[in-house]
This record gives C-alpha cells, sequence and structure tokens, in this order.
C-alpha cells in the first residue's frame, strides 16, 4: 500500500517537532535530578538556577513525586517516573498523529479511486483511532483533577463500558492504569484486522 501524501510529507516534520519538544523536556529533567541530589547553596548562582529548573519542572514531577510518597519511595526519584511518562506521552502522541494521517490519507484514496470497501475500511480503522485517542486521553486525565460536565467527563463515559471491565481484571496501581494498555494493545490488533480484510483483502 502506497504511502500518502501526508505520511509522506507532513507527519516526518511533525514527528520531528514532537520529538525535539520531549528531548528539551527530558534535558531540564534531567538537570532537576541532577540539582535534587547535589542540592546547591540555594543563595549562589548554580543554587538559583536549579530553584528555576524546579520551579518550571513541578507542575509535572509533583503527580509523580505524589504517587512515589503513597508508596513510601525517595521521592527525589520522581524525575525519573516523569521521563518514563514523557517517553510514553510522546510515543503514543506520534502514533496518534500519525494514524490520523494515514486514516486521512486512505479516505482521500477510496474516495478518489472510487474504492468503497476501502473507505469502509478506513472510516472504521478511523473511529478505532478515536477511541485510542479517547482512551490516550483517560490516561493522561488520571494525573490530574478534572471537574464534571467538561470534555474529560464525556470521554470517561464514553469509554467506561470498555475501560471497567479490564480495570476489574487488572486494578490500577496508583495512578497508574495498566489496563489502558492491554485495552490499547487489543484495539492496536483490531485495526491490524480492518485494514487486513478491508485495505489490502
Amino acid at each position: 500500500m502506497r504511502i500518502g501524501f501526508l505520511e509522506a510529507t507532513v507527519y516526518p516534520i511533525v514527528w520531528l517537532v514532537l520529538w525535539s519538544a520531549f528531548l528539551l523536556f527530558l534535558a531540564l529533567i534531567v538537570l532537576r535530578l541532577i540539582f535534587n541530589y547535589a542540592d546547591p547553596n540555594p543563595f549562589g548562582k548554580v543554587g538559583r538556577f536549579g530553584f528555576k529548573i524546579r520551579k518550571i519542572t513541578e507542575r509535572f514531577v509533583y503527580p509523580a513525586a505524589r504517587f512515589l510518597a503513597n508508596f513510601r519511595v525517595d521521592t527525589r526519584l520522581a524525575p525519573l517516573v516523569t521521563m518514563f511518562i514523557a517517553l510514553v506521552l510522546t510515543y503514543f502522541t506520534s502514533q496518534i498523529i500519525g494514524n490520523t494521517f494515514f486514516v486521512i490519507d486512505g479516505l482521500t484514496a477510496g474516495v478518489v479511486g472510487g474504492n468503497t470497501k476501502m473507505f469502509i475500511g478506513f472510516v472504521l480503522y478511523g473511529l478505532l483511532s478515536v477511541l485510542v485517542l479517547f482512551i490516550f486521553i483517560r490516561f493522561i486525565a488520571s494525573w490530574f483533577v478534572f471537574a464534571r460536565g467538561t470534555f474529560l467527563d464525556f470521554v470517561m463515559r464514553v469509554t467506561n463500558p470498555i475501560m471497567i471491565p479490564f480495570q476489574k481484571l487488572i486494578p490500577p496501581i496508583g495512578m497508574f492504569d495498566l489496563s489502558a494498555m492491554v485495552v490499547l494493545i487489543l484495539i492496536g490488533l483490531l485495526q491490524a484486522f480492518v485494514i487486513s480484510v478491508f485495505v489490502r483483502g
């Protein structure tokens, strides 16, 4: 199957920007980790710089520190957890964007080529991709507090019928919902099946 226009031209640029932002964030978190253990003089230049790094990264590290505190683990290790979460989020974000471009290119090819079967396949694939996006948003939301009546509340209600049975089998560990990873893998397999039947078939 040919690579579409968006996949071939736009996605590489988006991928580069996304992973460059991750590397910049990673550098800030590594600096924070170093300052956590170095504990420089707070009144010196290094100490003031360290304070600025902590201030910038605090909103990202605090949820991980709270998670570690619940298990009585040294909260100075929170930046390591934050780096792992950032890696996972960057990876899934790049996959979601790539999937979006893949669906748009596929739908366009189906319409232009008059291939109804391909068009239906990409519609189904796109709906599954929206579900992946909602579960991804749900995973991120587990780190934050959100109000009723918001978009996140809508996402929770849409994904609850799928997620609750899996959460009963695989209970969340603190703020980590491992069941979401299992559901995403299963949806990925279903998407591969749809492509093999409706597009490559």
